[in-house]
């Protein structure tokens, strides 16, 4: 899709009709003039914070229709932003028109397993954004009941930072903070609940919130998709080690292990990389949906 211009940024398509407004790591947003927004999925793939010159065949597509079924699924929870999957023809499949929203600046993370960023604050101070956990956890732990860890949001090229609830409440206000709690983790344990039948421990997962022109909450950009979310097999699921997933995390081992330093421009994926990691965005899809691609 988008493709990538003489110095490497991501370039995004010009689409008749729409104006582009924005260019994210993944996504590229436009707008009608109607008050509409255009979001377009691309196959860029990011990682490190850096987003790789090597596209991933396909992967914006299974983003798109990924989020419209988990959008679709867990609706009564809390309205989404989308409008219309009726879309230009040159983005079918992976684009959607969504209203537009005043996005709350924090990232809304709700973990209900210990990994990650999460397994690092652990290790380092027993708890993870001011949520006191239990000695003796592990890399891959279920915890006993889920847990609400926002993040700052970053640009491109930055990361995000952890924050406790007291933080996210100044960013965003106490009565705010509250409810996105409040609705990432039902969103959270909801999805994770049907994930299992599907053979798939939900791990945790990223949620964006905003308001809409009437001041209500919104939830908009992706929905619990692989690059979202941690997807880890319950059948291989064993904890104290590193879980196999269905989302990038092949990409990033491959990635650290070619010795690239996360300081310069990365590496271009071989066939074999990007191809195993078409497939596992493919997997995820067919095993959540229950569909084919």
């Amino acid at each position: 899709m988008s493709g990538f211009g003489a110095t490497g940024a991501p370039v995004a398509p010009v689409i008749d009709g729409w104006t582009h407004i924005r260019t994210g790591k993944v996504r590229d947003l436009y707008s009608n003039g109607d008050g509409e927004i255009l979001l377009v999925a691309s196959d860029r793939i990011s990682a490190f914070d850096w987003v790789l010159p090597t596209e991933i065949p396909n992967k914006g597509a299974i983003l798109t229709q990924l989020s419209l079924f988990w959008f679709e699924l867990l609706g009564d929870i809390v309205p989404n932003h989308i409008v219309s999957d009726n879309t230009p023809d040159s983005v079918i499949d992976r684009a959607v028109i969504v209203q537009p929203l005043e996005m709350y600046q924090i990232e809304c993370v709700a973990r209900g397993y210990l990994t990650g960023s999460g397994l690092a604050e652990y290790k380092s101070d027993g708890a993870v954004c001011g949520n006191t956990l239990p000695e003796g956890l592990v890399d891959g732990s279920k915890l006993d009941e889920a847990i609400f860890t926002p993040a700052t949001k970053a640009e491109i090229g930055d990361h995000d930072i952890n924050i406790d609830f007291d933080k996210s409440a100044q960013i965003v206000g106490r009565d705010t903070a509250e409810e996105l709690r409040e609705l990432s983790l039902k969103l959270y344990e909801t999805a994770a609940d049907y994930a299992i039948t599907r053979g798939i421990i939900l791990a945790d997962t990223k949620f964006e919130f905003g308001a809409n022109s009437e001041g209500s909450i919104i939830w908009g950009d992706e929905a619990l998709t692989p690059d979202s979310s941690r997807f880890w097999e319950l059948e291989s699921w064993s904890p104290g080690k590193s879980q196999p997933s269905f989302d990038k995390q092949y990409l990033r081992d491959w990635l650290t292990s070619t010795g690239w330093d996360k300081k310069s421009p990365p590496p271009d994926l071989p066939d074999e990389i990007i191809e195993k990691t078409a497939a596992r965005y493919e997997e995820a899809f067919e095993r959540i949906t229950g569909q084919k691609f």
